[in-house]
């Protein structure tokens, strides 16, 4: 998928729709809607509605008194879609001068919400910020956030410690540059399981050839 320039993407999720309000034009890459934030939102949204046997991501779903944290989270699409699916104790995350057009597009989905979701500011590198989350997190989600090489060390180390040792990253993910695919995943493997997601088993209207949805446990205590 290619980024649309359509200032304003809508998204149906559940019985709802969410009207994303993206910039461009701007300076840095999290005023953007990024492909994958849609995919892995409508990855659960395709299954949200089955039950047990034939879902078999019900146990990803089971979202009641769970808490979640999302990283890189830009306009809030991957937080607030999973919001409306059920995951209602969830943090937005992003760098400061992307808390804009967070603030921006939560506030224009305040109705369909029912609130303004909780949101702060982190950078993967910041201990303080980090502890200040209050982790463990039984979910940490992330979408399109692996871009630059710099910063992927910091970033597999913050899942790391947000991440409960029972919990789940949920990761939507597309290559963006060889170098940071490649270190990331080298440093991945030492800490998580990885399992991707079958392509069939995205939504198909958003199932982009070249994305994909992967689920993180942590090696030394998989379930």
């Amino acid at each position: 998928m290619k980024f649309t320039e359509s200032p304003v993407i809508e998204l149906p999720v559940g019985t709802s729709v969410l009207s994303l309000q993206q910039d461009n034009g701007s300076m840095h890459v999290g005023t953007s809607v990024w492909p994958c934030s849609l995919l892995l939102v409508k990855f659960l949204d395709r299954w949200a509605p089955l039950p047990p046997p034939e879902n078999p991501y019900s146990h990803l779903l089971a979202f009641r008194s769970k808490r979640a944290v999302e990283l890189g989270t830009g306009c809030g699409v991957a937080g607030m879609g999973l919001y409306l699916l059920g995951l209602t104790d969830i943090i937005l995350t992003d760098i400061s001068p992307v808390m804009p057009a967070l603030k921006r597009n939560l506030k224009v989905n305040k109705r369909v919400l029912g609130k303004n979701l909780k949101h702060s500011v982190l950078y993967w590198n910041n201990i303080d910020q980090i502890r200040a989350l209050n982790p463990p997190f039984d979910f940490v989600i992330a979408t399109d956030v692996v871009y630059i090489e710099e910063s992927v060390g910091a970033l597999v180390s913050a899942m790391e410690a947000l991440v409960a040792d029972d919990g789940v990253v949920l990761l939507g993910y597309q290559v963006r540059s060889p170098e940071a695919h490649k270190r990331f995943w080298e440093l991945c493997g030492e800490v998580f399981e990885i399992e991707k997601v079958p392509h069939e088993h995205l939504h198909p209207e958003y199932a982009y050839e070249e994305a994909d949805v992967f689920i993180f446990k942590k090696k030394n205590n998989k379930q």
